[in-house]
Order: structure tokens, then C-alpha cells, then sequence
């Protein structure tokens, strides 16, 4: 991540903080969800636990629980940083100098439970708020390090198309793809991928299976660059696809360009899922955009692959300038399997900025 970015998240955390009269703010990550606590610290942890502690005069604490994690933030981040095996005890001695300051905590629903409980001068509320609105809501500096991501995924899946021959293995695909993005300078990418027909309800990490004639194989790449992701979802078939291939790619087309159509600043992510799953719906396959079939439309991406907004009927936050989203209708087709199209874009005052340039195509490769 660039000085300058990092710089731009502090001060927007600073300003957020005191907007709301919070003095200390702790943000807790581990290796999955460690967004909140990279927003402040650029520290992304890849064992065991951290909190950071951001106060209101601009200083930040990083605790971490792993010896080599602290090594490495030592190295790599600029904030004070403290081993400790205790993470929660010297958290809480930490904090008890702030005395009945008023202290946030985000996500909340994440945080040991030792932090919350056990000690009557210790309150901490929800800062939930502050942070995710930050997250969402991605300054320019920030959507520069997404476009760029999404271009490593166009790129990404012209390789993932040449990859896909006859008689491999899923995970031959995958193993191409990571010895890509690692020869370009990503050092994560969220990648799953589902090879076959009917029978194929959905995505997973490879499994084995080897690719034949007639399949349908279905992947989302997920790079990340300086810190920020972005996601392509594609389907290809191996050889010609039938007819029942090409009728079936040609409603989730339909269903995609209906809710890229819909983003703008404005609209909530409801209006996006309907206008995505009324699609379905004008052809008698309403059933299919219900969770039993499919988890969520698309989602926000940006310091996490899968961050909020969830692009889902039921969610009425409203999208804002400078959200990075993913539309993405990918669920199970009844005569043909699971299939996925999805885009990244900027939601913009009037409309969007589409980040992927990939052909919104059924992609097919050839038998020899």
C-alpha cells in the first residue's frame, strides 16, 4: 500500500472518530476478516490474532499474539507494535489507561469475549458505524489499487481460458493461476471454481476433477493489489455448448446487465438484487434466486474479498459514490448447472464505472 493511501485512511478514521466523540477505537482481525484492523494499520495477518488500538490524537498500537506475525508487522507496518501471547490482557492494560475515555470497538461482533466482559470501569460500544462506512466508501486513492486489481483479473482469466484444456485437473487451473498472479505481484487471490454439468450445485476450492467434453467450467478470481480486491466471475464450456448451455447463459447475460444497469448512487443494494432476480423470475426460474440455490447477487469488495453491501433483496443500504461492488447473478440452472457472470465496478453520481473489460460471453475452449 502506498504512503500516500495509508496516510488517506488515517486521516479519514481520524475524522470519523471524532465525528462520533470516540477517543480509542479497537479494531480486532485475524487471517479471514482482518479489514477493520488493515484500514488502520496496512497490516495484514496471516497467523493468529492482532488488535489495533487507534486513538484520537493519531496514534496506533498493533498487539499481536504470533512472534513471527509481530516480526513482520515490525518490519512492514509503521505503528508501534507489542507481542503478546495474552492478547486480551494486554489489550485491557492498554486500555485502562484511557480511563473512562470513550472507547469504540469494531467488528464488535468478532471481539474475545474478555475484551467485552469481566470489567466494570472497561466499556466499550459498538464502532461498528465508524468503520464501515470507511469501508465501503472508497476514496480515489483506493480506487485506483481496485481498477488495477481488476485488470490482473481480466488478465487473470485469459490465462484460466488457455488453462482449461480437455484431461486436466481443476486443480492444475488453480495452480496455474496462483503461479500467475504471483509472477505479477499478487499476494492473494480468492479463487474457486466448479467443473461438470447438471450436477454441479456451486463452487469449491479444487477437488480433482478432470475436465471432458461437454463440462461447464465456472470460476471467480479474486486478486488482490496493494491491498484492495476485485473479482471476475466466468463461465466456459469445454468444446461447443449445446443449446440448453447457450439459452440458460443468455438469462443470467440478461440478469447481470439488468442490475449493472440499476447501480448508481442512490439506489439501495435491493434494487439491485430485484432488478437482477425479476430476470429469473420473467422466465420461470424465481425459484433459483432463493437462498436455497444461491447466497447473495454480488457484494461490495474492497481491504476483504466479500465485504458489505450484500447485493440481496432485503438490504437497504444505499449505495454511495465510491462504492466497489461485484454484480454477479451466479446461482444453479435446473437443465444445465451451476453458472456464474459477474463484473466489478465503481458506483458512480449518475451511473457506474465498470472495472472488468473481459467479453461477457459462454466462453468455449477447444477439444484438442
Amino acid at each position: 500500500m502506498s504512503k500516500e493511501a495509508l496516510a488517506a485512511r488515517q486521516g479519514a478514521l481520524k475524522e470519523a472518530m471524532k465525528s462520533e466523540n470516540v477517543e480509542v477505537l479497537v479494531l480486532f482481525g485475524n487471517n479471514w476478516h482482518a479489514d477493520h484492523l488493515r484500514y488502520a494499520t496496512d497490516f495484514g495477518i496471516q497467523e493468529g490474532q492482532g488488535i489495533a488500538l487507534v486513538r484520537d490524537d493519531g496514534s496506533i498500537t498493533l498487539i499481536l499474539d504470533d512472534p513471527a506475525e509481530c516480526e513482520r508487522a515490525r518490519s512492514d507496518s509503521t505503528c508501534e507494535t507489542i507481542f503478546a501471547p495474552a492478547l486480551v490482557q494486554e489489550a485491557k492494560r492498554q486500555l485502562s489507561r484511557a480511563g473512562n475515555h470513550n472507547i469504540a470497538a469494531a467488528p464488535y461482533h468478532l471481539l474475545p469475549y474478555g475484551l467485552l466482559h469481566g470489567d466494570k470501569d472497561l466499556r466499550v460500544t459498538d464502532g461498528a458505524k465508524i468503520v464501515e462506512r470507511l469501508l465501503m466508501t472508497k476514496m480515489e486513492v483506493e480506487i485506483a489499487a481496485v481498477r488495477k486489481a481488476a485488470a490482473l483479473a481480466d488478465e487473470g482469466y485469459a490465462i484460466f481460458r488457455q488453462a482449461a484444456r480437455p484431461g486436466r485437473k481443476d486443480y492444475e487451473l488453480v495452480a496455474e493461476m496462483e503461479s500467475f498472479f504471483r509472477a505479477n505481484g499478487v499476494p492473494e487471490n480468492f479463487m474457486i471454481v466448479g467443473v461438470g454439468g447438471q450436477e454441479v450445485r456451486g463452487m469449491a476450492p479444487p477437488g480433482g476433477k478432470i475436465l471432458k467434453k461437454g463440462d461447464m467450467v465456472t470460476t471467480e478470481l479474486t486478486p488482490c493489489f496493494d491491498g484492495y480486491y476485485a473479482q471476475i466471475c466466468r463461465t466456459l464450456v469445454v468444446g461447443e455448448p449445446s443449446e440448453a448451455q447457450r439459452q440458460a447463459f443468455a438469462v443470467y447475460l440478461e440478469a447481470m446487465e439488468a442490475g449493472i444497469a440499476t447501480v448508481r448512487a442512490g439506489v439501495t443494494a435491493a434494487d439491485v438484487a430485484r432488478a437482477e432476480n425479476d430476470v429469473f423470475r420473467k422466465y420461470g426460474l424465481g425459484e433459483y434466486v432463493t437462498s436455497e440455490y444461491t447466497r447473495v447477487r454480488g457484494h461490495g469488495m474492497g481491504l476483504f474479498p466479500d465485504q458489505k453491501p450484500a447485493i440481496l433483496e432485503d438490504v437497504n443500504i444505499t449505495l454511495q459514490t465510491g462504492m466497489t461492488l461485484i454484480v454477479h447473478p451466479n446461482t444453479y440452472h435446473p437443465a444445465v448447472g451451476y453458472l456464474v457472470l459477474g463484473d466489478s465496478l465503481v458506483v458512480r453520481e449518475s451511473g457506474h464505472e465498470l472495472l472488468c473489460g473481459t467479453p461477457r460471453e459462454l466462453f468455449s475452449v477447444p477439444l484438442q
